[in-house]
């Protein structure tokens, strides 16, 4: 019995640190894990990103609209101004109110008459027939 005891005293229990092994099946089906998780990830991204510059596009769509409408008013109004003062009456009273002018008479108007021209003028290069 003494001789048990002493051996299992003596018994020399080495604990080094276990060492794993690489296992390469399983590092396989990890990188290809991670790889379609990437893949979706960035399917996903992509799709959010179109999402975004749709919807963006959109309100950028909607505010040049609104801006061309603002455009087009305005643009009927200078109009409508533009044609207001190209009315002959409103031409007429701001000559005779604002600037003081005077209707013409028949003494202050020369009339002159052209002559027509004998000799053809030198920019006629064919003749008639």
């Amino acid at each position: 019995m003494s001789i048990d005891v002493e051996y299992a005293i003596k018994k020399d229990i080495r604990n080094n640190p276990i060492v794993r092994e690489i296992d390469a099946a399983q590092r396989r089906e990890f990188l290809r894990t991670l790889t379609d998780v990437a893949m979706i990830v960035g399917m996903l991204l992509f799709a959010a990103f179109q999402h975004y510059k749709i919807t963006n596009n959109g309100y950028v769509v909607s505010k040049l609209e609104t801006e061309r409408a603002a455009e087009e008013a305005w643009n009927r109004q200078l109009r409508l101004e533009l044609e207001m003062w190209r009315a002959p009456q409103l031409i007429e009273t701001r000559a005779l109110d604002e600037l003081h002018m005077v209707w013409p008479t028949s003494k202050d108007t020369l009339i002159i008459e052209r002559a027509p021209s004998a000799i053809p003028a030198k920019t006629i290069v064919a003749s008639v027939r």
